[in-house]
């Protein structure tokens, strides 16, 4: 599910007669209440190969709320970037931290744009807040800096959870995105994957991710220490021949490869099942990117860079709004070879006829 940007005016239209009290006074036909919901659904377009494609105008789209056609208009307004990085920062990624810190200034420069501001979480068990919405330079960097690895789990609901709670705060006007650059599954949150994507569908906030290699991570890390064997040294198995002494136990140890073992097997049961990032960027409207290395990495953070700042802003004002519930939204470009992607959609209450 999607959420979209609700742009609200409400008019009260009273009779001129003295206030009266409504818990005494039944609704009358001169007390009229009227409520205008604009949506705004950010579109990105692409071609055959997958380059964005600049200059449509409204009368290139086709738009669809609950299947019924609507009057869209290009929204020309400036709509500066609010963006929360949530950055896994466990120890399975202690090799790959220095990688990400190096990034500070992609995101000043590619990312938040002129106008836009940026807050930037770190989480393994914990949240932590490593600097609030800012667009100074100096403090994002140092915000990166504190990055530093901590225990094995990695709570990537909650501490996405808390990337759209602080989303929830910027004004309406300013389009709000949230980037996980995680591995693709969460160990230990206390927040399910719905709860996560059903807040940020009402908080209108879109998600992309820079996907952690599961593998990758897993080979990086550092070992887990194995549990010490209770038995004596002169009571390990030696094959045949083979004198015990007091360092053969550590001379059998093969080191900790049964992570990556796991996360292969893994992985391969999961080719049927969605991973967290996978859920959270298809529905919310944005895209998941992976890597393997500093310039894999950096290419990802580009192409979101490139494709927040390329989105076309399409406004309506749906002529179904009695229709309470969940609405669909499906956005089609009369051009032939372009592909569109936008959120699936909005909640709203239903409105008296």
């Amino acid at each position: 599910m999607k959420p979209t940007l609700f742009l609200c005016v409400v008019g009260l239209l009273a009779a001129q007669d003295p206030p009266k009290d409504p818990a005494k006074e039944a609704p009358t036909k001169s007390d009229i209440i009227v409520s205008f919901k604009f949506v705004l659904a950010p579109v990105t377009v692409v071609d055959r190969n997958h380059d964005f494609v600049p200059g449509l105008t409204p009368y290139d789209f086709r738009l669809y709320d609950n299947g019924k056609l609507q009057k869209i208009t290009e929204d020309i307004a400036n709509h500066p970037l609010s963006v929360v990085l949530v950055i896994q920062a466990n120890a399975d990624v202690e090799k790959i931290l220095p990688s990400i810190q190096r990034t500070a200034s992609l995101f000043e420069s590619l990312v938040i744009g002129e106008e836009g501001e940026v807050a930037v979480i770190g989480f393994d068990h914990r949240t932590q807040v490593l600097t609030d919405f800012t667009n100074d330079a100096a403090a994002i960097d140092i915000a990166f800096k504190k990055l530093r690895p901590g225990s094995y789990t990695a709570a990537l609901n909650d501490a996405t959870m808390k990337g759209i709670n602080m989303l929830r705060t910027r004004p309406q006007a300013r389009k709000r995105v949230l980037i996980q650059i995680a591995e693709n599954r969460d160990k230990g949150s206390e927040i399910k994957p719905r709860e996560v994507l059903t807040e940020a569908d009402f908080q209108n906030v879109s998600m992309y991710s820079v996907n952690i290699s599961q593998l990758l991570a897993a080979l990086t890390s550092k070992a887990q220490p194995n549990r010490p064997s209770t038995l004596p040294p002169g009571a390990e198995y030696l094959p045949g021949g083979q004198i015990n002494t007091a360092s053969t136990e550590s001379q059998m140890n093969m080191g900790n490869w049964v992570p990556a073992l796991k996360d292969i097997f893994d992985a391969a049961k999961g080719v049927f099942l969605p991973d967290p990032l996978d859920i959270y960027t298809k529905y919310t409207g944005g895209h998941e990117c992976g890597f393997k290395g500093d310039k894999g990495l950096q290419t990802c953070i580009q192409k979101i860079g490139d494709e927040l700042h390329s989105q076309y802003m399409l406004t309506y004002l749906p002529n179904n709004q009695e229709e309470g519930g969940f609405h669909h939204i499906v956005v089609e470009v009369v051009k032939p070879g372009l592909s569109v992607r936008t959120r699936d959609g909005y909640w709203v209450a239903a409105r008296p006829k």
